[in-house]
């Protein structure tokens, strides 16, 4: 990973002021650069340095206003602790006290910084929750600002901290249920579930690689219908059986002929199919095509509100969500879905 920037020309905020002032105050970022590198609006700089004293160190009356690294290197600590859920005052207090080198990880640089645009930040808007913590309001806040390192980073902290069912249900759904609302409502915001889901699938598959040695002998396939455009799920069950020593194989969006030939090949334990269903339902009795494995057949588990059960074949399970896919997929290779302390109800017929 490269290391953070340092100073260097940027758009809004040059870098040497004018002859006069000293030499303490001519070299640094305007708040406007500042600004944009945190996605927050430049109001609320001068709040934070007028309320809990985190501002510019070296700042003259009647100059212009100029952060140093070293300020700005507090500013990223108190944002990205505010991001977590941490008060402003508490974070301002921690940012302060710390005066360790700033994780490049953590670094919160907008998306119009990285792409070399000036611009009004996102830091103005909200996205409305219905019930959420104080970490997915964190999430949410990263988001609408497009802080991909800050999505990233929140993401994986929870994921080692929580396990991947946890987060996915506690951090990641509300975040997307409430990103899903909002472009019903406004037509807006996909580029904002893009950001979220592509950082999101980064961290869920980077869980998945740390497994080493898997305790299934029969493969486990994942994959979603030839339509599905939306592969999240998929990812995050491949995660959390990681998890649990289960190795999987992500096969992508698959035509039923495709599936029935990999089933045939492989002859899996499980076969997990999801189908989010935005475009069209995909139907359940398509699936009668797939091979029978003997001597002990797949169980074939769907998941996903996008399938039209009629005509379900005999034995096609349906879950209504991760922890019933983790459940299904565990009994069917002869394993413990509780096995990462976290406990994984078995999930209900739809019908």
């Amino acid at each position: 990973m490269a290391a953070p920037e340092g100073p260097g020309p940027d758009p809004g905020g040059e870098l040497t002021g004018p002859a006069g002032p000293p030499a303490a105050t001519a070299v640094g970022l305007g708040v406007a650069a500042v600004a944009r590198r945190l996605g927050v609006a430049p109001g609320t700089l001068r709040t934070w340095d007028r309320r809990y004293g985190i501002g510019p160190s070296a700042h003259v009356s009647g100059a212009q206003r100029r952060y140093t690294p070293e300020d700005l290197a507090r500013l990223t600590r108190m944002r990205f602790l505010m991001l977590q859920g941490v008060s402003p005052a508490d974070a301002a207090r921690s940012a302060c006290e710390d005066a360790g080198p700033v994780d490049p990880a953590l670094a919160l640089v907008s998306a119009h910084r990285r792409a070399g645009r000036s611009g009004r930040s996102g830091g103005g808007r909200v996205l409305a929750l219905r019930e959420a913590s104080p970490a997915t309001r964190g999430l949410a806040r990263a988001a609408m600002a497009l802080d991909t390192a800050g999505v990233t980073s929140l993401v994986t902290a929870s994921l080692s901290r929580r396990g991947v069912v946890a987060t996915w249900n506690d951090l990641l759904v509300p975040v997307l249920v409430g990103l899903g609302d909002r472009w019903r409502v406004t037509g807006s915001g996909i580029e904002v579930e893009h950001v979220v889901a592509e950082c999101a699938e980064d961290a869920l598959r980077a869980t998945t690689r740390r497994l080493r040695r898997a305790t299934n002998v029969r493969p486990v396939l994942l994959c979603s219908v030839e339509s599905e455009e939306h592969r999240l799920p998929v990812h995050a069950l491949a995660a959390a059986l990681a998890e649990r020593s289960v190795a999987t194989r992500v096969l992508g969006r698959l035509p039923v002929s495709a599936l029935a030939d990999a089933v045939a090949r492989t002859g899996p334990a499980a076969v997990f199919v999801w189908c989010q269903g935005v475009r069209e339902r995909a139907d359940a009795a398509g699936l009668a095509a797939l091979p029978v494995v003997r001597p002990t057949p797949t169980t074939v588990i769907l998941g996903g509100p996008g399938w039209s059960m009629g005509g379900r074949p005999p034995g096609v399970v349906w879950v209504p969500d991760l922890g019933g896919a983790v459940a299904a997929v565990m009994s069917a290779v002869g394993g413990n879905a509780d096995s990462t302390g976290t406990r994984d109800r078995a999930a209900p017929d739809p019908r």
